[in-house]
């Protein structure tokens, strides 16, 4: 611990015997120091936060949702430092003045694009800042066009979210309309050619489809007439029973009457021909007629026979029943003819089905893409109608663009202070280091120890009352030419502060 103490007083004993030395040197260290800090010129930053709010109107009918809003909003906000809208930022503010040349443009553009910050806080909340030197400029100039700067980009920011959006609406309408127009012109062609072909080669059954769907068509159309048939002959075979049932006359009296049992029967055989069955009540109770008719004998006459209204009307619905069989027939028949026609056609012409088929084909697809076009182009007019009406995106300025009074940097009064300390330290350690290249030793151990001989003594250094007075007087110089540097020091720091004061 003695050996340590006793090698501080020595460094410290080497550096005061040099203290002249280190005072210029702390001088020089500090006065250049000082003069690169001073040139260093400020720097101004100005923030602004804005909030965006976004608002889903009709989303299932435009589009329109919060997702895809934020997905634009990101979008514009990596964009918005892009060589376009910073060019837009440099001509209109003041770095643009005296700039002729694209290079001298493409200079200031990337001078700003690191000179922007542009982050997001939360969801909505952006923040905005700008930071712009004073170099070549006053620092109320730089101050000012850092906040003309932020402004700026947030003119540009609501700018693209706003016109944008309206913008690309327009040119996806435009691009719309056009390949509308292109597959109506398609469209119109495609079908021209398929009545062309269809009227050529598939005009032998009604509807439209290929040669498979046709045939299939007329197969069920067969079976329907079939079933129609067989019913048509089921109730022709009733009708020709109940005629022969029913007798073609009926016997009448003398006097010009008609026999009640004859007329009963007559009637019976009307019911029977409107198809009732003989437990229907009204044919029970005209058989219950008939019997008692006969039981009192009112059929028992010399009557002669007339023409029956009954039979007369059987034999007309015969002729109905008969055509009707006849019309399905002749319609089955036809239809069949016409398949088999179809069917030898297509075997003698394999390719007119396959022709057929690549012409339906190609018409639905194009008929699908421009239904699909025209949906698009009504939900994209729709969706350009709520942006222009409405308010989908809503921005709120939270805080203005800041006019900065203090500079962000540099950090001048910490700066002068290191330097200042940086001086002291530079002159110690000159003085120490010169200290130690010196060939005197200032103590008897230090000479004991470099020669190796045993040192009997020291002999100390005897001051006249001159010589005394001589060193306080150099001491108070001393002391004067450290205070002074102090001084200067403070008074740096007070022109700094004064001048920061000062920014507009």
């Amino acid at each position: 611990m003695n050996g340590l103490y006793e090698e501080f007083r020595i460094a410290v004993h080497s550096v005061w015997q040099r203290r002249w030395l280190a005072m210029a040197i702390a001088w020089a260290i500090s006065l250049a120091g000082w003069l690169a800090v001073a040139l260093i010129p400020n720097t101004y930053e100005s923030q602004a936060k804005l909030f965006v709010q976004t608002k889903a109107i009709l989303p299932e009918n435009t589009g329109i949702s919060p997702v895809e809003r934020q997905k634009q909003i990101d979008t514009v906000e990596q964009t918005l430092t892009s060589a376009a809208n910073l060019e837009k930022v440099v001509r209109g503010t003041d770095l643009g003045k005296g700039l002729v040349t694209p290079r001298e443009i493409e200079g200031a553009v990337n001078g700003l694009r690191t000179a922007i910050k542009i982050k997001s806080e939360q969801d909505n909340l952006f923040e905005i800042a700008a930071t712009m030197s004073a170099g070549g400029r006053s620092d109320g100039e730089a101050a000012n066009l850092a906040r003309d700067v932020v402004q700026k980009l947030i003119d540009i920011f609501v700018e693209e979210n706003l016109a944008g959006g309206r913008g690309e609406t327009s040119d996806t309408l435009r691009f719309l309309d056009e390949q509308l127009a292109k597959r109506q012109k398609e469209l119109e062609i495609a079908e021209q050619k398929r009545v062309k072909f269809e009227t050529e080669n598939l005009g032998m059954l009604p509807g439209i489809g290929s040669v498979s769907q046709r045939l299939e068509q007329g197969r069920v159309e067969i079976n329907q007439i079939d079933s129609q048939l067989i019913a048509a002959q089921s109730a022709l075979a009733a009708i020709n029973g109940q005629i022969a049932g029913t007798p073609q006359t009926i016997a009448g009296g003398g006097g010009g009457g008609i026999n009640p049992v004859a007329q009963a029967q007559g009637e019976m055989a009307s019911l029977k021909a409107r198809g009732l069955t003989d437990q229907h009540p009204d044919v029970q109770a005209l058989k219950n007629q008939i019997a008692a008719l006969k039981a009192a004998g009112a059929g028992a006459s010399t009557a002669y026979g007339v023409s029956n209204p009954a039979y007369s009307s059987l034999v007309s619905m015969k002729a109905e029943r008969q055509a009707a069989v006849s019309a399905l027939q002749s319609r089955k028949a036809a239809l069949q003819g016409e398949m088999n026609a179809m069917v030898a056609k297509q075997i003698q012409e394999p390719g007119v089905a396959a022709e057929q088929a690549r012409i339906a084909r190609d018409y639905e697809v194009l008929k699908a893409q421009y239904d699909k076009l025209l949906a698009d182009r009504e939900q994209v007019r729709l969706r350009g109608q709520v942006e222009t009406q409405t308010d989908a995106v809503r921005f709120d300025l939270i805080t203005p663009p800041s006019s900065p009074r203090t500079p962000i940097a540099p950090k001048r009064p910490l700066l002068l202070a290191a330097v200042l300390f940086a001086g002291i330290a530079g002159g110690i350690g000159g003085a120490f280091a010169l200290g130690q290249l010196s060939a005197s030793y200032p103590t008897s151990a230090k000479l004991e120890a470099a020669s190796g001989l045993p040192v009997i003594g020291s002999i100390s250094q005897m001051l006249t009352q001159v010589q005394r007075d001589e060193r306080k007087r150099k001491l108070r110089m001393y002391i004067g030419s450290g205070g002074a540097l102090v001084g200067v020091f403070l008074v740096l720091l007070i022109i700094e502060f004064i001048q920061r004061g000062s920014v507009v």
